[in-house]
C-alpha cells in the first residue's frame, strides 16, 4: 500500500528568499514530527528556518494560530482525494459511497501508524478549533450528499434530502474515522463491525423494488 503521508524535506530559507507561509507550514510539520505537538513552540520553528520568531509572528499571531494552520492543511490533504471520488463517474453511486469511506478511513488508520506526532495534534485541535472542524466536518458531509444525490437521480437510492442522509452516514460511521475512536481501530474485528455497519446503513437507503414497485 502507498503511503498517504506527506514528507517534505526541509530546506532552509536564505537571506534572499521571501519568508511565506507555505513555508513556515512546511518547517512547522517537520519540526512538530521531531518534537511532538506539545514540546513544540515557534522558536523551534523559526531556528529550523534560521529565522526570527519575531518574523513568523507576522505571519501567525500565535503558536496555536500556527498549528492550527497546519492542521488546516492537514486535513485539506484529506479532503482531496475524496473530493475526486465523489466528482466521479465510474460504478455505481453504492460502490463509490463505500471507497469514499474506505479511503477516509484507511487514510485516518495511516495516519495513526505513520504519523502519530500529526494526529495527535489533529486530536488537540478538533477539542479547540470548533469553527475549522466544523467546516472541515461540513465539507466532507457535502461530498458523501453528492455521491447520495447522484444515486437519487439514477434511481439507485431512495428519494429524498441527500444532505441530512449524508450527516446521518457520516454521524453513524464516526466510530470508524473520528480520532477520538482510534483507540478501536487495532481491533481485530474492526473490518467486521464496519461491513455490518455500513450493511445496515446501505439497507435504509438503497431504492428496493417488489415486483417493479419501490
Amino acid at each position: 500500500m502507498m503511503s498517504i503521508i506527506h514528507h517534505r524535506s526541509l530546506k532552509y530559507m536564505s537571506h534572499d528568499q521571501p519568508l511565506t507561509k507555505e513555508a513556515i507550514l512546511d518547517a512547522a510539520e517537520q519540526t512538530l514530527r521531531r518534537y511532538g505537538p506539545e514540546k513544540t513552540s515557534v522558536v523551534d520553528v523559526a531556528k529550523a528556518l534560521q529565522v526570527s520568531h519575531g518574523s513568523l509572528y507576522r505571519h501567525f499571531p500565535s503558536k496555536a494560530a500556527l498549528r492550527e494552520a497546519v492542521t488546516e492543511r492537514w486535513l485539506q490533504r484529506i479532503a482531496d482525494p475524496l473530493q475526486e471520488i465523489a466528482d466521479g463517474t465510474d460504478g455505481s453511486a453504492a460502490d463509490r459511497l463505500r471507497l469514499w469511506m474506505d479511503t477516509l478511513i484507511r487514510t485516518k488508520r495511516n495516519y495513526v501508524l505513520e504519523d502519530p506526532e500529526m494526529f495527535a495534534m489533529y486530536t488537540t485541535v478538533t477539542l479547540d478549533a470548533v469553527m475549522m472542524i466544523d467546516t472541515h466536518v461540513k465539507l466532507l458531509s457535502g461530498q458523501i450528499a453528492q455521491i447520495i444525490k447522484q444515486g437519487m437521480r439514477a434511481g439507485e437510492f431512495k428519494s429524498g434530502e441527500p444532505e441530512p442522509v449524508a450527516k446521518a452516514l457520516f454521524m453513524a460511521t464516526s466510530q470508524f474515522h473520528h480520532p477520538a475512536h482510534a483507540y478501536q481501530w487495532s481491533s481485530s474485528e474492526i473490518e467486521a463491525d464496519f461491513d455490518s455497519v455500513w450493511a445496515l446503513l446501505l439497507s435504509g437507503i438503497m431504492k428496493s423494488t417488489v415486483n417493479g414497485s419501490e
